[in-house]
């Protein structure tokens, strides 16, 4: 054994790895797509990953720590790559697509996905190494896979955390199948009414797995999603209905409603956007010296590292890696522009200009996305802001050179620009996802001691198994539930239709830009209460020494979601801050129970988020089992009479005791320190 290097001879990148961790990205990526496209959020995978990991590779003679990060790290790209969801369904939105086609979807996901692995490595130095950030999911794997190689302490076995996701996966699958399933639970309640005109709502949702979201994001994000419900919900929605009259025949509900998806969200919409632009203006150094930094490695300069925890793929290898991803993206947007029948100039120019727009963008953001995973977090990461930002700069290109070749002569030409508008940003999602996780994985392998480049190599593999995945859950997920805007067949429940709120957002902003019927107005009141909150959290940040601050993109998201998502977000983040205040009164080794209690905390929200959202999936498969054979789309719904207001207290008594037994838990943890 190497002295200096005692990790030297482990074994890293496994078959038996790399199979378990391909069966832990289907898992997961299928959860990420289905809760991403209900209410707009995305898991990270890695903890879970992790621990799961390390579950069943003790039954094996000879794992170790680095065989463990191996497989989070390949299954780590399921919380990630499914991000391609928030802008994906737009295609079909606009009516351009009736499904997913496989090959184009998954194509599309690869490449932009290992483009992502390749533009970050040279940002590995610099920002992982060198770099003060403080990647909180990173660290925390790292954490997770430290205690669980170390099980003769006897403070922490590898099967404790399985119980957790377990605990948490049966509450929330349960809760989800007597709410989406059997229907006799609601996911939702709100008090409605008036003072005047103007209409107000006090929302609630019931969603366990939402809960163990707002666990993880933690007091700073609830608060700002709070303002943000309180933004839409308490000053625009009230206005709006007080000064535009509610037609008689409408209903308070449904009016306000009306209200706030065309024109509150708008508002939401712009807030998002400035916020996406600010976050990237205060990051132009890292990514100037990202920029730097990657083409000095893509030339080959920099001296050679002979250390196994400095081994990075070679410039060449990176090189090949990056050419062949551009040409397969080359390939699929000649494919996707042939169903147009263009003639052959003007179909060569958009290729072209496609391919550039979706690799240049994607290096650009790749820098901001690796550099906003260190500093909040993969889970935390504005990417939804990143694919905004990257849709309307794609939409003005493809705008003017519409226009330039009079393309905007025939509306089909229109409808086949916004289509390619969509299918380019898809891409560039996918690069900027993976560049967000890739830097986190990474800082856990320098942590651990792992060699960066088979973790690359991992999350490249990681990446091609999730894109598989994708299109066959998109599908039948669609076939199931129905997007909103987008329904497969006619008569099916429109209030079990999967929101996909990005994916809704971005369809409606590049068709306003090329209509040239944006609602512009609403979009720059959202951006002056950006600029102003943006002043607000400097502020914040400023008097309190950095301590306090105000997450302008939050602020966005509570807007823009629906006040059933939000609000049980928010009351996990006040969970959250309640469990480890009672936890901290006792001093005696606060520190060491505050992380036990934390650790447990993450587990169990990754269990409930995971356990809802398999539900989600698995009531898909038996929906279209039961469509396709001519059934109902709600096969297992019992159809009680006068059932409604029961449900919603049913609804909120599951909500009630899941989060009781939650903080319980929580709370037991934080009596003892690893």
């Amino acid at each position: 054994m190497n002295p200096h290097d005692p990790y030297a001879d482990y074994r890293e990148l496994t078959l038996r790895g790399m199979i378990l961790g391909a069966l832990i990205t289907v898992v997961f990526t299928a959860s990420n797509v289905y809760l991403g496209l209900k209410v707009g959020l995305t898991f990270a995978s890695s903890i879970p990953a992790a621990v799961i990991s390390m579950a069943v590779l003790k039954f094996f003679k000879g794992a170790n720590i680095l065989e463990n990060n191996m497989v989070q790290t390949q299954a780590s790209s399921a919380g990630t790559l499914s991000t391609i969801i928030f802008v994906l369904p737009g295609l079909l939105m606009a009516g351009y697509w009736n499904g997913f086609p496989f090959w184009q979807t998954t194509l599309v996901c690869m490449a932009g996905g290992i483009l992502g692995v390749i533009f970050t490595i040279p940002l590995r130095y610099a920002m992982v190494v060198k770099s003060e950030l403080p990647y909180p999911e990173g660290v925390a794997a790292a954490e997770i896979l430290k205690v669980g190689s170390h099980e003769e302490t006897g403070t922490w076995q590898g099967g404790s955390g399985i119980r957790e996701i377990a605990a948490g996966g049966l509450l929330a699958g349960v809760v989800s199948f007597c709410t989406n399933g059997l229907r006799i639970a609601a996911d939702s309640a709100g008090y409605w009414f008036k003072s005047g005109a103007a209409i107000f709502q006090i929302p609630m949702g019931f969603s366990l797995a939402l809960l163990g979201a707002g666990y993880l994001v933690g007091l700073t994000g609830g608060i700002a999603i709070l303002v943000g419900i309180f933004i839409a919900w308490g000053g625009a929605v009230p206005y709006l209905s007080s000064v535009i009259p509610q037609p008689a025949d409408a209903d308070m509900t449904a009016f306000a409603m009306q209200l706030w998806k065309e024109k509150v969200r708008f508002i939401g919409a712009g807030t998002i956007g400035i916020a996406a632009v600010w976050t990237l203006i205060t990051l132009l150094k890292p990514m100037a010296e990202g920029i730097r930094l990657s083409f000095r490695a893509l030339g080959g300069g920099g001296e050679e590292n002979i250390e196994r925890v400095s081994q990075d793929l070679s410039p060449k290898a990176m090189i090949l890696w990056t050419l062949g991803m551009m040409l397969v993206l080359g390939v699929i947007f000649s494919q996707f522009v042939a169903d147009s029948h263009l003639s052959g100039g003007i179909a060569w120019t958009l290729v072209i200009v496609c391919t550039l727009l979706a690799s240049v963008i994607g290096f650009l953001v790749a820098a901001a996305c690796g550099y906003m995973a260190g500093l909040v977090g993969s889970s935390s990461s504005p990417i939804s802001g990143i694919g905004i930002v990257s849709v309307v700069m794609i939409s003005l290109v493809l705008l003017l050179v519409g226009e330039s070749s009079g393309l905007f002569a025939d509306e089909a030409n229109r409808k086949f620009l916004l289509a390619l508008t969509l299918f380019s940003g898809s891409a560039v999602i996918s690069v900027a996802s993976i560049s967000n996780d890739n830097l986190q994985d990474l800082k856990t392998g320098y942590l651990v001691k792992a060699t960066p480049w088979r973790q690359q190599v991992a999350l490249i593999i990681g990446c091609i198994v999730g894109a598989l995945v994708i299109s066959p859950v998109l599908e039948l997920l669609y076939q199931a539930y129905g997007f909103t805007g987008a329904m497969p067949r006619e008569n099916m429940d429109a209030s079990q239709a999967l929101a996909a709120p990005q994916a809704t957002l971005m369809t409606t902003i590049a068709s306003g830009i090329f209509d040239h019927n944006l609602q512009w107005d609403y979009i720059f009141i959202g951006i002056a209460i950006g600029v102003a909150l943006i002043i607000v959290d400097f502020v914040l940040k400023k008097s309190s020494g950095a301590k306090l601050s105000l997450p302008v993109l939050a602020v966005g998201m509570g807007i823009y979601l629906p006040p059933s998502v939000n609000m049980p977000i928010v009351v996990g983040a006040v969970l959250a801050t309640v469990v480890k205040h009672l936890i901290s009164h006792n001093p005696q080794n606060r520190e060491g129970r505050l992380k036990n209690a934390d650790r447990i905390g993450t587990l169990f929200s990754a269990g409930l988020i995971v356990g809802e959202s398999l539900v989600g999936v698995v009531m898909a498969f038996i929906i279209a089992l039961s469509v396709t054979n001519g059934g109902s789309d709600a096969p297992l719904a019992l159809n009680l009479e006068n059932w409604d207001t029961a449900a919603k207290w049913l609804g909120l008594a599951f909500f009630i005791t899941g989060a009781v037994w939650f903080a319980k838990r929580v709370l037991k943890a934080g009596r003892y320190s690893k």
